[in-house]
């Protein structure tokens, strides 16, 4: 049972994004996590970074390519400039396959790196090339908590967001795990996730929220039929925040900090609580 209870502050969630390889975007995830539709059979190229120049896009490695997309398409659904917002990238593990090669190489031919992977294997690239591709200088925070990174991500963007007074972009995401490392971090597939959350509503509203820190470590589950699109990758604990998204059902959710502190999120689709100021 959870105890010890913070302060209840609310937000808004007005920009949404999710991508999994069987639910490429939104408009397709949100029928699929509320049961309406069906995830397609066959899972989806990753995503193409397409606000990157062509030289750049070809070398982008998957955090990157998933990461700007989850940003692009979150950014639009909340009707929002993306240079305009700072922002929050949370990923697990980084981009293990990119660690992966430059071991490997660096135990047997050290002299053959490539200047390019190094520069790509960074916790930070995704968020770098983010910056660098829209043009954005608002300030950006790159995190990763192990298994409650999507929590502690979320909690991250929703502070700045009252901090500042303004919307925030979240950009959580985790990719395939290769080579001995996969033993120790392991993780499959390639999913995205994207928020704009902001102090007040706009006309993009999709859920008013009231969230606080509680003690505890029961993590609300996702959905088993929704639970298996996602199974394996390390950035999975995002699902059922999503799916109460998808819902549009008043429920809670509540999301892992750490082995003894939960994320508890209240959802609120009430329209009475959205408005048009941005």
């Amino acid at each position: 049972m959870a105890d010890s209870k913070g302060p209840t502050l609310t937000a808004f969630v007005n920009g949404v994004a999710l991508w999994a390889p069987r639910m490429p975007g939104w408009a397709i995830a949100g029928p699929v996590l509320r049961g309406a539709a069906i995830a397609q059979d066959q899972p989806a190229p990753r995503p193409t970074p397409s606000l990157l120049a062509p030289p750049e896009r070809r070398r982008a490695p998957d955090t990157v390519a998933i990461a700007l997309e989850v940003a692009a398409r979150a950014c639009e659904s909340a009707g929002v400039e993306p240079k305009d917002l700072a922002s929050v990238f949370a990923c697990t593990q980084g981009d293990l396959a990119i660690n992966d090669y430059m071991s490997a190489t660096l135990a047997s031919t050290p002299t053959l790196i490539s200047p390019i992977r190094f520069h790509n294997s960074v916790h930070n690239a995704a968020a770098g090339y983010w910056t660098i591709g829209t043009g954005c200088l608002q300030p950006y925070t790159a995190l990763t908590a192990y298994g409650d990174t999507f929590g502690e991500g979320l909690l991250e963007a929703l502070v700045q967001a009252q901090a500042g007074e303004r919307p925030t972009l979240l950009v959580a995401y985790d990719i395939e795990a290769r080579g001995p490392l996969a033993a120790m971090q392991p993780s499959r597939g390639i999913v995205g996730a994207g928020l704009v959350v902001a102090p007040r509503p706009s006309s993009t509203t999709q859920a008013c929220i009231r969230y606080r820190t509680v003690g505890g470590s029961e993590r609300t589950p996702p959905l088993a039929r929704n639970a298996e699109l996602v199974a394996g990758n390390a950035m999975a604990a995002c699902l059922p925040f999503f799916e109460a998204v998808a819902t549009g059902e008043n429920r809670m959710v509540r999301l892992g900090l750490s082995p003894a502190l939960l994320l508890e999120v209240d959802f609120d689709f009430r329209t009475e609580h959205y408005g048009s100021s941005s």
